[in-house]
């Protein structure tokens, strides 16, 4: 009891360390395609590793040196999320813009020795690190026992990338993703096998660049990187098949809902769904194309507020009871978008209710229905019983 009581200390004080940032320049960051003008915080570059541990977030160990290694392994910190991009030495020190990046791969083996967990993600860039190259981390990877998953995920490019500061980069398309999907498919095989695991899966977004459905659940796993967009179509909508079957609204409902362009299909889907399941219920999808950071942007995580409005406005007055938006278009506290809008703002504009819709399948069908997945119905909002009763 007294040694779980000090290392509950060592690690509490650990975790209250100095956080670090990125020391890296990586050819794809997000941060470097940022506009001028939001808020303070969105340029931050975490690298930090107690981080990671607390919250997912993925770390380069380009900031540490051995004796921080060592205090992981000593504290058990475990599991640890590494953005690894590259196994060769020389392309991931290209990737990165840091001479280390090459040199501290070999802490990767040091944790697993020491029976700390890991998982990787593999941030592409066209004709960078996919292809052959893209073989060889995996291979490197999958040969590491307590990496637990990886993920394959395309880099994000905004119109604001200026080409002539940063390293230019491609999109990927159709093709391209197909061959991407071909080679992970391979290695999760191979790992199947040897593991009785895939371990290395695909982001969603490659999937629907691609045209290819989404697997099954089965293929998924526990979902071990469903945070990092892998998996989520296929949990999603499965739950929602398990979870729905119908219900019968007390009053007429109207619902308007919001979403990226790469999930509109889903939503659109199962909107429609639930809209044939439930007498007196109406709903109505739009998709959202990114003009804030341009179109090579589809994912609901980075639709603005200004973005929305813009899309809705000439619908305003036809909008319906309540416009319904994904949470993961808000910070963690849900009260901003990227762009410093807030629901508020929205409500304002478009002249009615906003309520947002936290990221599973329960929450989507209580909010687009106001009922219950066992089909009672929930309470209606204060606005919408004095409008029903009037």
């Amino acid at each position: 009891m007294k040694k779980t009581s000090e290392r509950l200390r060592a690690i509490e004080g650990y975790m209250a360390g100095k956080k670090k940032s990125c020391e890296n320049k990586c050819i794809f960051c997000f941060i470097d395609q940022l506009p001028n003008g939001l808020r303070e915080s969105l340029y931050f570059k975490d690298d930090d590793e107690k981080l990671s541990f607390l919250y997912g977030n993925y770390i380069t160990l380009t900031n540490m040196g051995e004796a921080e290694i060592d205090q992981m392994i000593k504290l058990r910190i475990s599991p640890i999320n590494i953005s690894v991009h590259a196994t060769d030495p020389n392309l991931r020190a290209m990737m990165m813009h840091n001479r280390r990046a090459g040199e501290v791969l070999g802490y990767i083996k040091k944790l697993s020795g020491a029976k700390i967990d890991m998982n990787a993600q593999i941030v592409l860039c066209k004709n960078i690190n996919d292809g052959p190259r893209l073989e060889k981390t995996l291979r490197d990877l999958c040969d590491v026992p307590l990496i637990q998953s990886i993920s394959a995920v395309p880099a994000g490019l905004t119109k604001y990338r200026d080409e002539n500061a940063l390293f230019k980069l491609e999109p990927f398309d159709k093709l391209d993703c197909e061959k991407i999907i071909d080679i992970v498919d391979k290695f999760g095989a191979q790992n199947k096998k040897k593991r009785n695991s895939r371990i290395v899966y695909c982001a969603d977004e490659l999937y629907l660049k691609a045209g290819i459905e989404i697997p099954d659940g089965e293929y998924y796993e526990d979902y071990p990187q469903y945070e990092n967009g892998v998996g989520m179509i296929r949990s999603f909508c499965d739950d929602y098949h398990r979870e729905f079957a119908g219900a019968k609204l007390p009053y007429p409902r109207r619902v308007s809902l919001v979403t990226g362009e790469a999930a509109y299909p889903l939503i659109k889907t199962l909107a429609d769904d639930m809209a044939n399941k439930c007498e007196n219920l109406r709903c109505e999808t739009y998709g959202i194309k990114n003009e804030f950071f341009g179109g090579e942007v589809t994912v609901a995580g980075l639709v603005t507020g200004g973005d929305i409005i813009a899309r809705l406005m000439p619908h305003r007055g036809d909008l319906g009871d309540v416009l319904l938006i994904p949470a993961v278009m808000l910070r963690r506290e849900r009260d901003l978008f990227l762009d410093g809008l807030c629901p508020q703002d929205l409500e304002n504009a478009l002249g009615l209710e906003v309520a947002i819709v936290e990221n599973n399948a329960r929450d989507f069908i209580k909010c687009v229905t106001n009922v219950n997945v066992q089909g009672q119905a929930s309470g209606l909002s204060v606005r919408e019983v004095t409008k029903h009763e009037q």
